[in-house]
């Protein structure tokens, strides 16, 4: 599988950007799909994810409430609407299959997406 993210950017602190993933099948095909992150001279770790066995979507706690999870199967793609980020939010953010926040268990990756927030 193949997954391609965009919609990476800058923005000041309390504004908004909304990644997206496109698949090259069905975002149904996997355990799970969804996004993690790494911020420079930290590990990687599980933002978000929509779990497929039941569709109930996963948010890390440092970013409920603020980012939300949505996927549009007619398109085979997954989004990350992100709003009030803050600047500990800067990181790259990358689409992976079958793991909601273990780096380990992910299947596939997609390349990064730099978001970096500005205060």
């Amino acid at each position: 599988v193949q997954l391609q993210a965009s919609g990476g950017g800058l923005v000041q602190a309390g504004g908004s950007l909304r990644l997206s993933c496109d698949a090259s099948g069905s975002t149904q095909d996997y355990q799970s799909i969804g996004w993690f992150r790494q911020a420079p001279g930290k590990e990687r770790e599980g933002v978000s994810c929509i779990v497929n066995i039941n569709d109930n979507s996963y948010y890390a706690d440092s970013v409920k409430g603020r980012f939300t999870i949505s996927r549009d199967n007619t398109k085979n793609a997954i989004y990350l609407q992100m709003n009030n980020l803050k600047p500990e939010d800067t990181a790259v953010y990358y689409c992976a299959t079958d793991s909601c926040n273990d780096p380990d268990r992910v299947v596939s990756w997609g390349q990064g997406a730099q978001v970096t927030v500005s205060s």
